[in-house]
C-alpha cells in the first residue's frame, strides 16, 4: 500500500470514527439532559476535556505518540479560544429559538470560507460552493423551524460563529505549521480548554438553567451515563483534530451537518421523535450536497496532484539532459557523454502535499 492509499484510509477513517462518536455522543447527553434532567452543558464539556487530556497522558506513558511541546503562546491562546467559542455557542442556543441556533452553525461554513479566502488566499472552486449551498439548503429545511431574533442573542451568534470559525482554522493551520499530529495538539490544548470551560461552565449553565451544578443529585443512573459521555467524548475530541487535521475546515463543517441529519434519523428511529415530510426532504437534499461536495473535492485533489507532478517533469528532463549537472545519490557523475546510472526520481514526491 504507497503513501497516497494509506492517507486516503486514514482520512476514511477519521470520517468514520467523527461520525460514528458524535452520533453516539449526542444520544447518549439526550438521554442525560432530557430523561435524567442534567441540563449542565457546557461543565459537562470541561469534564470531557479532562477526561480526555487524561486518557491522552496515559497513552503518552505508554509510549502511544511522542510528546512534541512548541509555541507556549500558541498553545495557550488556541486553547483558550476554543474554550470560549464552546461557551458562546452554548449561550447562542440559551439565548435564541432553537431555530435561530440552527442558523447559526450553519452561517459557519461560509463563515470559514470567507475567512480562508481572504486571509490564506484559499480559492473554492464554483462547483464547490454550489455544493455547499445545496447542503446548507437541505439542512436548513430538515432543522430550523421558528426564527425569533433579539438583540444579545444574535451578539452571541455572531461572536460564537467567529470564534469557532478562527479556532477550527487554527486546528488547522497549527499542525502544518508546527508539523504536530493531532493528537500531539489535542494533548497540549486541553487543560487549557478545560479549565475555561471548568470556570466559566457552572456561571454559564446557571445564567442559562437557574441551577446549581454542585447542588444536583447524582443518582447512579446521572453518573453512568455522564462517564459514558465523559468516555465518548475522548474518541469525539480526537476524530475533530484529526478530521481538520487531515482535511479542512470546511469538510469538518460538511461533516457536521451530515451528523446532524444522521441525530435526526437516529432520533427518530430509535427514540420514536416526532419527523415530518419536510425532514425527510431536507436530509434528502443535504445528502445530495454532501455527495456532490466530496465528488468535487475528490476531482480537484486528483487534478492539483496531477499539476504538481506534471510541474516536476520539466525540471526532471532538464537536469537530464544536462551534462554538467551530477546527481548525488542516484545519477552518478556524466562523463564522456556516457550515462553511468539514470537518475533516480519518485513519482510520489509531494503528492501527499
Amino acid at each position: 500500500m504507497n503513501e497516497s492509499q494509506r492517507f486516503r484510509l486514514g482520512t476514511v477513517g477519521a470520517l468514520s470514527l467523527s461520525v460514528v462518536s458524535s452520533v453516539s455522543i449526542v444520544i447518549c447527553n439526550k438521554a442525560l439532559i432530557s430523561t435524567l434532567a442534567f441540563t449542565f452543558a457546557t461543565t459537562l464539556t470541561s469534564w470531557h476535556l479532562l477526561v480526555t487530556f487524561c486518557s491522552l497522558h496515559v497513552a503518552l506513558w505508554m509510549k502511544l505518540f511522542e510528546h512534541k511541546p512548541f509555541d507556549a503562546r500558541a498553545v495557550m491562546g488556541f486553547g483558550i479560544l476554543n474554550g470560549i467559542s464552546i461557551g458562546l455557542l452554548n449561550l447562542s442556543l440559551g439565548f435564541n429559538s432553537v431555530g435561530f441556533y440552527q442558523m447559526t452553525k450553519l452561517a459557519i461554513i461560509p463563515c470559514t470560507v470567507l475567512l480562508e479566502t481572504l486571509f490564506f488566499r484559499k480559492k473554492f472552486s464554483r462547483n464547490i460552493q454550489i455544493s455547499l449551498a445545496i447542503l446548507l439548503v437541505g439542512v436548513g429545511i430538515a432543522t430550523v423551524t421558528d426564527l425569533q431574533l433579539n438583540v444579545l442573542g444574535s451578539i452571541l451568534s455572531l461572536l460564537a460563529v467567529v470564534t469557532t470559525c478562527v479556532a477550527q482554522i487554527m486546528t488547522n493551520t497549527i499542525q502544518k505549521k508546527f508539523k504536530v499530529s493531532s493528537t500531539q495538539l489535542l494533548y497540549q490544548s486541553c487543560p487549557y480548554q478545560a479549565i475555561t470551560l471548568f470556570i466559566i461552565g457552572p456561571f454559564l449553565d446557571g445564567l442559562l438553567t437557574n441551577k446549581n451544578v454542585f447542588a444536583f443529585k447524582y443518582t447512579p443512573q446521572v453518573l453512568f451515563f455522564i462517564v459514558l459521555s465523559c468516555l465518548i467524548s475522548v474518541s469525539v475530541n480526537f476524530s475533530t483534530f484529526l478530521v481538520i487535521g487531515k482535511t479542512s475546515p470546511v469538510t469538518y463543517q460538511v461533516l457536521g451537518h451530515v451528523k446532524t441529519c444522521l441525530v435526526l434519523a437516529f432520533g427518530y428511529v430509535l427514540l420514536h421523535d416526532p419527523f415530518s415530510w419536510r425532514n425527510i426532504l431536507g436530509i434528502l437534499i443535504a445528502v445530495i450536497g454532501m455527495v456532490l461536495y466530496s465528488y468535487y473535492c475528490n476531482i480537484e485533489s486528483q487534478q492539483q496532484k496531477a499539476n504538481d507532478v506534471s510541474a516536476q517533469l520539466p525540471q526532471v528532463k532538464e537536469s537530464e539532459s544536462d551534462p554538467l549537472i551530477s546527481v548525488e545519490n542516484g545519477s552518478g557523475i556524466l562523463s564522456d557523454g556516457v550515462v553511468q546510472k539514470a537518475p533516480t526520481w519518485n513519482s510520489n514526491k509531494d503528492l501527499e502535499a
